[in-house]
């Protein structure tokens, strides 16, 4: 392996693990009450080794009951949308696709809504009735895409789960639209939700979400080889000995997982999986070995810094974080779209 590679290689990972790293200071440092990179240390130190500390009590409860769980699942969320970017991208030959192309997220917003719309409440699930009701809308989404595109063409082609998600997604949406419509005191929750935020989320949503996160990207992470496969064609992928099927059911699952998982406990985040992952196939290339660890770094930090524009912008009152990330995103996929098509007009 030749010693430029190496060297770019590292320099990538370190430049991303540096940035993603100040995000999440700045995500907990900063707010209403300021609070000092140091005493954010100190009190992590405290926290998980039990040393020293000066930190004012009040600080420290701010820090690790507030702040730290809400930039965690920040981060968390926004790594998973764009590895589902990478991988749906990847699968489905096409940088512009996203993790709500086959219609993942629109049953998982169907599923929230449906809790606000009805004021369920199970008790065998109590506070967590509305995302795992969302995660299962999610998964339930995704086998009735597959189930129909599998009724529909045998090898189930990608471009035909992507016209099967369009059609999933236009109903659902009307769906909510017709249950926003009927809504009373429950719309002011239910379009707040639909515009997504990570806002008032404790520690309780982040250990619900980290098992999904986990399975996930494991998912994915262990599909690098047919990722990359799969981007020159599924041809190319059977020819290689890619079983395409089984692959892509993996790919799909995961990557919905992520997805359906991400919309349960923050709302609909749009344009990350969009966005994130073709920026980062401009600084490192296609590669997937190098796209989805690059872009879990790229997409977490984006969400957290986000994040800390949607709570201090407008300082009392926050904004919905889903809100943000579409006035930074589509300009910004507009200007990526715009150079893109520039290039291959050049190119001929």
């Amino acid at each position: 392996m030749p010693k430029s590679f190496i060297q770019t290689f590292l320099n990538n990972y370190i430049s991303a693990s540096l940035i993603a790293t100040i995000a999440l200071l700045l995500g907990v440092s900063i707010g209403s009450q300021s609070i000092p990179f140091s005493s954010i240390w100190e009190t992590l130190l405290h926290q998980f080794f039990h040393t020293p500390t000066n930190v004012p009590a009040t600080v420290s409860q701010i820090i690790v009951a507030i702040r730290l769980p809400r930039v965690v699942l920040a981060f968390l969320i926004g790594a998973s949308l764009a590895l589902a970017g990478v991988a749906f991208q990847g699968l489905l030959k096409n940088v512009l696709a996203d993790p709500y192309t086959i219609g993942v997220s629109s049953g998982a917003a169907v599923g929230a809504v449906l809790v606000f719309f009805f004021q369920l409440q199970f008790s065998i699930l109590g506070r967590f009735t509305l995302p795992i009701v969302s995660i299962i809308f999610a998964l339930v989404t995704l086998l009735f895409v597959l189930l129909f595109t599998r009724l529909a063409e045998r090898n189930m082609a990608m471009e035909t789960i992507v016209l099967i998600g369009i059609i999933i997604n236009a109903f659902f949406g009307s769906l909510i639209s017709l249950m926003v419509a009927f809504s009373g005191e429950e719309l002011r929750q239910v379009i707040s939700w639909l515009m997504g935020s990570v806002a008032m989320r404790g520690w309780s949503y982040v250990s619900l979400f980290v098992p999904f996160f986990i399975i996930g990207s494991l998912g994915l992470f262990a599909h690098i080889r047919e990722l990359n496969a799969f981007s020159f064609g599924e041809r190319v992928a059977a020819n290689i000995g890619v079983h395409l099927l089984q692959k892509k059911l993996a790919i799909l699952l995961s990557a919905s997982l992520l997805t359906g998982g991400a919309v349960a406990v923050s709302g609909t985040i749009g344009f990350v999986g969009l966005v994130i992952p073709h920026m980062t196939r401009l600084i490192c290339g296609a590669n997937h070995r190098k796209l989805l660890p690059l872009s879990f770094l790229y997409g977490g930090t984006f969400l957290v810094l986000a994040d800390v524009v949607a709570r201090t912008i407008v300082s009392p009152r926050e904004l919905p974080i889903g809100v943000i990330t579409s006035l930074i995103g589509a300009p910004l996929f507009a200007i990526l779209l715009f150079k893109s098509l520039r290039r291959k007009t050049g190119s001929t």
